[in-house]
């Protein structure tokens, strides 16, 4: 096997990232649709928009992604990293592929000087919320949404 490369998505490589952001979909009971993917695709693609993607490749294929983006925080006055979406292959699970996507983010905020990265997660994930556990602080904050 060779090593784990954890890279920026690259135009060459939506073969490999759609059937993982599906799967990231389907886990979450989120449909998906030809247009949904086609957004998400473009908008990691377009310099002017702030959602960038990072995958995790393992002899040529890809394991794993993390959709992130910058992220205002008014109390603060500062920017910080927001991590939208993590998902690891369920094949390549248990072998540090999200652990490695989290600390290349880790990373980046520290080269663009966020003091934070954060995230959500279901309740119910308990395996992703082991990883998270390890890497990270959870917060005591809770999570509300309206709809019009």
């Amino acid at each position: 096997m060779t090593d784990l490369i954890i890279r920026p998505a690259a135009p060459g490589d939506r073969a490999g990232w759609e059937p993982l952001f599906l799967g990231y979909g389907d886990f979450y009971k989120v449909p998906m649709t030809a247009e949904t993917l086609k957004t998400v695709w473009g908008w990691i693609h377009d310099p002017g928009h702030v959602v960038e993607a990072l995958v995790a490749e393992r002899d040529g294929a890809l394991v794993g992604l993390a959709h992130y983006r910058a992220m205002p925080s008014p109390l603060r006055g500062i920017e910080i990293g927001f991590l939208d979406d993590l998902f690891v292959d369920p094949a390549a699970r248990g072998a540090k592929v999200g652990e490695a996507l989290l600390a290349r983010l880790n990373g980046i905020a520290a080269e663009r000087g966020w003091s934070r990265i954060r995230w959500i997660t279901g309740d119910d994930n308990y395996r992703a919320r082991t990883l998270y556990d390890r890497v990270a602080v959870k917060t005591a904050w809770n999570l509300y949404e309206m709809t019009p």
